[in-house]
């Protein structure tokens, strides 16, 4: 069963309209397709959606539109440093793009130079920017629950082409683990994204192999997701993942379907 709930399009930051990247969704077999716009920040609007209201309705609008071809779904990624009410979205895709350090909100996902700016804050100590991005993201996934957890090690963003700040660490894996054991307390699923994989920067997906070990462990739950933002990567990487997955001792994800999460085979 094919689905992706992590996708954005031209009404924030991707590059397809929504109905571009509906067809694909059919046209490679998707089952269900949800939609998971950047819920707008007041710090940052350089990549939300601009108009909620009319992102809503285009998606509601194509819901019914391609009804009997796929299911369609009005999710919203919302980041971790501001809420939005989550009752008219589907699903909630709860995230944490930024570090907040002495009122400044430093981006993580948008190059390295920016993440650089980030380590400035924490005297250049990647332990101690991991410890800060780790306690704040898992403090919002135990209080906020969202119904899906986008990347969670997000930082490790550039790790495998351009920086070797963290993976290269033992005392970083502490960290990460620590806190995926924490996260993984919670009922909420976790996703797999293969968006770094779509965008040329790494070889796996978000988590990274040991974290992924401790959601396994932990019989947390996980949904596998492509952070699209291009018609043409709704599955990019979906063969090698659910491999990848298999390997690791997964057996199940889950997917939107019939309008509830539900468990289905690798």
């Amino acid at each position: 069963m094919l689905s992706n709930f992590h996708t954005h399009t031209v009404l924030c930051d991707g590059k397809s309209t929504p109905e571009e990247v509906v067809l694909s969704a059919i046209n490679k077999g998707f089952s269900s397709i949800g939609f998971s716009g950047h819920a707008p920040t007041d710090f940052d609007e350089s990549y939300c959606l601009k108009n909620v209201e009319e992102y809503m309705t285009t998606i509601t609008g194509l819901k019914e539109k391609y009804k009997k071809d796929i299911e369609i779904y009005v999710g919203i990624e919302e980041d971790a440093y501001q809420w939005i009410d989550r009752s008219p979205f589907d699903y909630l895709l709860g995230s944490s793009h930024y570090l907040k350090v002495d009122g400044i909100y430093h981006q993580l996902d948008c190059g390295v130079e920016k993440l650089q700016n980030c380590f400035a804050a924490f005297s250049g100590d990647p332990l101690a920017l991991a410890e800060a991005y780790y306690q704040q993201f898992t403090a919002y996934i135990k209080e906020r629950k969202p119904d899906i957890v986008g990347h969670f090690d997000l930082i490790t963003k550039y790790e495998e082409s351009q920086t070797d700040w963290f993976l290269q660490n033992p005392d970083y894996h502490k960290i990460a683990e620590h806190y995926m054991k924490i996260a993984a307390e919670n009922d909420v699923i976790f996703e797999v994204n293969t968006g770094g994989i779509a965008r040329g920067i790494r070889n796996t997906p978000y988590p990274y192999e040991n974290l992924l070990h401790i959601l396994r462990k932990s019989d947390a739950k996980i949904i596998l997701n492509s952070d699209s933002h291009h018609k043409d990567t709704i599955d990019c990487w979906f063969a090698e993942a659910r491999k990848y997955l298999k390997e690791i001792g997964f057996q199940y994800l889950y997917t939107l379907y019939h309008n509830e999460f539900q468990k289905v085979l690798l």
